[in-house]
């Protein structure tokens, strides 16, 4: 057998393979790391900790959102989507006139800024702000849940239709559900359009609950005086049965048909009005001042209750919202025709109103274009005013010259006729004498009667016009409110802590118009009569009672108020100086009277008549009796 030679290369190639795995076990050999110290564990055990206790509190919230969603959906039923996915927010709407932000949460406007106009300190005028407002309203849900809008969160939109901004507020359901607050909002007006309507909610309201909507309003105080503010012109007015009533504070009332609600604080009024009158509405007002010396905020609460209706299942409300001034030539122009809202100016009722719309206003507006400056303006209205009364008070004064001659006459007559038994004849003849002279009682008191109106109107007027507002004469600051030279330590009841320099001059200027009204005053009456009231007497009282009377009254009103009466006085003892001494001549009417008695008396009115023999009963009664 043949023996097999040594392979030289095998061999080698065994060293090696021998050689590179002993390499590759070398450099692969694990470390063996040194032992830590105490302080290097504590930090290791504490890295593990982090990263167990972030995997539990990742699980925690999940469980956590997981659990308030569920919540949500407990208590919000198929609003819920609303409450999870709403968000904190409001959105702004403006124009020059109103800036409006209204809330995500609850739709509703937060904030109603009437711009260029302050309060009396100099403060940006807001209506609402600070949660001083609440716009609600609570439904029920086929799954028996009654909810409030003012707990839910709206999703905004804004858009731009040209110049009007549209902000549309939706509480969804889904996206195809929804209820839906839409706000429009148009250049150079104070209104705002306003929808409520719901769109795929016919199965989710339950129709057997009643929709309501609650709208409360605390109104904030804007003017210095706020006794005039509060206590004279806030009110809340409403539309109902085509009339326009108003409640005092402190009332509640029901009322049916009703188109519009307004808040008037005395100049600026907050206003609702829909397209679809409510019906049983309940509407209250509430008075906030307790003591007017305190440094007040709110004024009066206002409220609106009222059902809403269901169409088809769904609410659809055309309203509108009115944040502005409640200005007589804003409120009656044609931007606003058929409202009547021009109501809530508060021009005075029946005749007072008229002279205001159709005199007052027209000839102030006159003025107004003609001059800047308003005290100048209360000047010439009170001339124009002053001028169209003086025939009045030339009839007065001519009643009075006529009565001034035949008291001669009247005198002897009760000299003739003296004592109580001859009361009725002297009274009769006295009526002849008037008679046949052509001198009537009447024709002295008539004149004085037809300016008590236009005094009642001008009350109005003059208080209650915002173009008078903030507008300064002489060291008035506000014509609208009252004037101060001097503040006193102290509350005067009725009158207040200040001294106001207009009602002074005004109380001054109608004292000396009553003492020379007095002697025309008294040449009128027949001279005093047995067993009857001596009229020079309480015409003495009444000079000295009527000036304190306005002193006092006027010292908290619109010092314009004041500065009318002050120059109306002023300008009437003028008139009546003028009148009686180169006006009217007594001797022509002394010839004018005789010649008057030569005349045939006229036929007797049946008036007169039945007069007469009412007294000729009388007399014989008397008579009578006497024996």
């Amino acid at each position: 057998m043949e023996k097999k030679p040594f392979d030289y290369n095998s061999f080698i190639g065994m060293i090696l393979l021998g050689a590179i795995m002993l390499w590759y076990f070398q450099t692969n050999k694990p470390e063996i790391e040194p032992e830590k110290t105490s302080t290097e564990q504590i930090i290791d055990s504490t890295k593990n900790n982090v990263v167990e206790n972030k995997v539990i509190e990742n699980t925690a919230i999940v469980q956590n959102d997981s659990l308030q969603n569920v919540a949500l959906t407990n208590k919000f039923g198929a609003f819920a989507y609303s409450a999870v996915n709403g968000k904190e927010g409001s959105t702004t709407i403006e124009n020059n006139l109103v800036k409006l932000t209204i809330d995500n949460k609850g739709g509703q406007i937060s904030v109603a800024e009437i711009k260029n106009y302050q309060t009396y300190d100099s403060l940006p005028l807001y209506m609402i702000k600070d949660n001083n407002a609440s716009f609600n309203i609570n439904f029920g849900t086929t799954d028996n849940r009654i909810l409030n809008t003012t707990d839910l969160f709206f999703e905004p939109n804004l858009t731009q239709n040209g110049k009007n901004q549209i902000l549309s507020m939706k509480l969804k359901v889904s996206e195809t559900q929804f209820l839906e607050y839409r706000y429009e909002i148009k250049p150079d007006e104070y209104m705002v359009d306003f929808t409520i309507r719901s769109q795929g909610l016919n199965n989710v309201f339950n129709s057997s609950n009643p929709i309501n909507l609650d709208w409360t309003l605390n109104g904030y105080r804007h003017e210095k005086s706020i006794y005039t503010e509060n206590t004279m012109y806030s009110y809340y007015y409403f539309k109902s049965d085509d009339e326009v009533d108003y409640l005092n504070a402190g009332n509640t009332e029901v009322v049916n048909d009703l188109d519009w609600v307004a808040y008037k604080q005395h100049f600026f009024t907050s206003n609702l009005l829909t397209d679809t009158p409510f019906n049983n509405a309940t509407v209250t007002s509430t008075d906030l001042v307790n003591d007017e010396k305190l440094d007040t905020v709110f004024t009066k609460k206002y409220e609106l209750k009222t059902p809403l209706a269901l169409t088809a299942g769904e609410l659809n409300y055309n309203m509108k919202w009115f944040y502005g001034p409640s200005d007589y030539n804003l409120l009656s122009s044609d931007q606003y025709k058929g409202t009547d809202l021009e109501e809530i100016a508060d021009l005075g009722w029946g005749i007072f109103g008229f002279l205001n719309r159709t005199i007052f206003y027209p000839v102030f507006n006159l003025l107004k274009g003609l001059m800047s400056n308003y005290g100048l303006i209360i000047i010439l209205m009170t001339i124009v005013v002053r001028i169209l009364m003086s025939p009045l008070v030339y009839k007065s004064y001519v009643s009075s010259a006529k009565m001034k001659v035949i008291r001669p006459e009247l005198q002897a007559l009760n000299e003739k006729y003296p004592g109580k038994e001859n009361a009725m004849k002297r009274q009769q003849e006295t009526m002849a004498i008037q008679r046949k002279a052509g001198v009537s009682m009447m024709s002295g008191c008539i004149p004085a009667l037809l300016q008590m109106p236009i005094f009642f109107a001008l009350f109005k007027f003059f208080p209650t016009n915002i173009s008078l507002r903030q507008e300064g004469f002489l060291w008035a600051p506000d014509l609208s409110s009252y004037d101060v030279i001097f503040n006193l330590p102290f509350d005067i009841p009725f009158y207040g802590d200040h001294v106001s320099l207009f009602p002074i001059l005004a109380s001054v200027a109608i004292f000396f118009y009553m003492k020379m009204n007095q002697s025309q005053q008294m040449s009128m009456q027949a001279p005093p009569q047995e067993g009857m009231p001596d009229m020079s007497k309480m015409m003495k009282y009444m000079i000295y009672l009527s000036p304190i009377m306005m002193l006092v009254f006027f010292n908290r009103y619109a010092s314009g108020l004041s500065l009318y009466y002050f120059v109306s006085n002023l300008l009437t003892i003028t008139i009546m100086l003028v009148i009686k001494n180169y006006v009217i001549d007594e001797d022509k009417i002394h010839a004018q009277i005789e010649e008057n008695k030569k005349r045939p008396e006229k036929k007797k009115s049946k008036f007169r008549q039945r007069i007469d023999e009412a007294m000729k009963q009388a007399q014989e009664q008397q008579a009578r009796q006497k024996k």
